[in-house]
């Protein structure tokens, strides 16, 4: 080789030695040099990462002053591993103790690698200090996620692409009454008996969390029913959800709360606002609504014929046995009529001593004229209420209904009224001489 072509090789391997020195000078990256577990060289970053004064702090000193004892066997070992040049080391978790004392989590790779005339250990370290901060901050978030859900009174599931149940915190075991592990059961085998918001039977693969999975809709406000093991039924609002929406392959998540009690407390409000308290009859808001629907329907009249019933005396019972013995009268009356009619027919209750009876479906004049027979005869036996016997008649007034009848249900109720009064005994008729009456197609009986 000509002296220009060596002295070219020997500039070049200058320059490349130059650039390797300033990039390991200014990495971010933290490189140290020991032989014979003596520190020979570190960059500005091996210092700033021990919080050393300056580089003087660190060279010559024992390598393991800057390791935590805990560490500095598994250390060692990952040294001793390495016998030829250029070999490296795994990856090593160990923790640094900082010229200040402070410890410090970090990651080191060691290489076996030239050094000035014979080898030396060349180690990079990467501080983890930020990694294990978001890391804990992670695991405190995933602790208190699971803290919270697992206090929940609202029953969360988290399901699986295929269905099956991944987690469920301790409210939904509680809901589904099981005391079987729900982890890893599909909801086809879950403990219970899955019900649409009408008590009919649902499918699995029609319940809202199968749609979510299918397609990635989040569903909400759906109300569905779980007959359980024991028995019980439970009604419940549910939602469903994709756990991460940009996923379609995401697990999905089902919330739901237990809303057993306030159904039943709605559907009590509801009963208690149509239905008379004292007999549990249909009240007059009732009954005049499912007047005004069978008047709007055109054909098919679900109901035929209107009765207005009217107890004779009743005042007087009231006046001389108190209503106490006037409320259980009542009460046994609504019994007589209900176990005389049909379940199709509806009874209700106006107030005082007046019922109404709507008919439904056609009723012959023969057969309309046997019933009322047998209403009187019914309400004609003698009731004994503590301790009295007393005897009831009713007066029934008549009013059929006809399709397209352009009557409201007042006016029905008024025309079913008058029939009623002019059926009733005159020495009744004085009792309910101050309302007015006006003839149409009605007839007393």
């Amino acid at each position: 080789m000509s002296e220009d072509k060596a002295a070219a090789a020997v500039a070049a391997a200058e320059q490349l030695a130059e650039r390797y020195r300033s990039l390991v000078e200014h990495t971010p990256d933290a490189i140290c040099v020991h032989e014979h577990g003596i520190v020979v060289y570190v960059n500005p970053a091996t210092v700033r990462l021990l919080a050393a004064a300056g580089v003087d702090d660190v060279i010559g000193k024992p390598l393991t002053q800057f390791v935590h004892p805990s560490s500095v066997p598994g250390m060692l070992a990952g040294i001793s591993a390495l016998t030829t040049k250029g070999a490296a080391a795994e990856p090593t978790e160990i923790t640094l103790v900082r010229a200040d004392g402070v410890l410090m989590p970090v990651e080191i790779v060691s290489v076996l690698t030239p050094w000035h005339d014979h080898l030396a250990y060349q180690v990079v370290i990467h501080d983890l200090t930020a990694q294990r901060h978001a890391e804990a901050a992670q695991q405190r978030a995933e602790q208190h996620f699971t803290t919270v859900v697992s206090q929940l009174e609202e029953g969360v599931v988290v399901i699986d692409p295929e269905g099956r149940i991944e987690s469920a915190n301790p409210a939904a075991v509680r809901i589904f009454g099981s005391d079987d592990e729900l982890i890893g059961k599909t909801i086809q085998s879950l403990p219970v008996t899955l019900l649409d918001a009408n008590a009919q039977p649902l499918a699995p693969t029609r319940h809202p969390i199968a749609r979510t999975l299918a397609t990635g809709e989040t569903i909400t406000g759906y109300v569905f029913g779980v007959d359980r093991a024991d028995g019980q039924r439970r009604w419940l609002s549910g939602s469903s959800r994709l756990l991460n929406p940009g996923d379609r392959r995401s697990s999905a998540v089902s919330s739901f709360a237990d809303i057993t009690e306030f159904r039943a407390s709605r559907r009590q409000l509801e009963y208690q606002a149509t239905h008379d308290s004292l007999t549990g009859l249909a009240n007059r808001s009732l009954i005049l609504s499912q007047l005004a629907g069978a008047l709007a329907t055109s054909e098919d009249l679900p109901v035929s014929t209107v009765l207005f019933i009217d107890l004779d005396g009743f005042k007087a019972i009231n006046d001389t046995l108190g209503h106490a013995i006037g409320d259980t009268v009542l009460q046994i009356v609504a019994q007589r009529l209900q176990r005389a009619l049909r379940s199709d027919d509806i009874v209700g209750r106006l107030g005082g001593d007046e019922f109404l009876v709507l008919l439904s479906g056609g009723t012959r004049r023969v057969d309309l004229d046997a019933l009322v027979a047998r209403l009187r005869s019914t309400m004609a036996e003698p009731i004994i209420a503590r301790g009295h016997r007393i005897e009831v008649n009713a007066s029934i007034g008549v009013t059929p209904l006809n399709v397209n009848d352009r009557r409201t249900p007042e006016a029905v109720l008024h025309d079913a009224d008058l029939a009623m009064y002019r059926a009733k005994p005159a020495r009744h008729r004085e009792n309910t001489a101050g309302s007015v009456r006006r003839p149409n197609s009605t007839h007393a009986s």
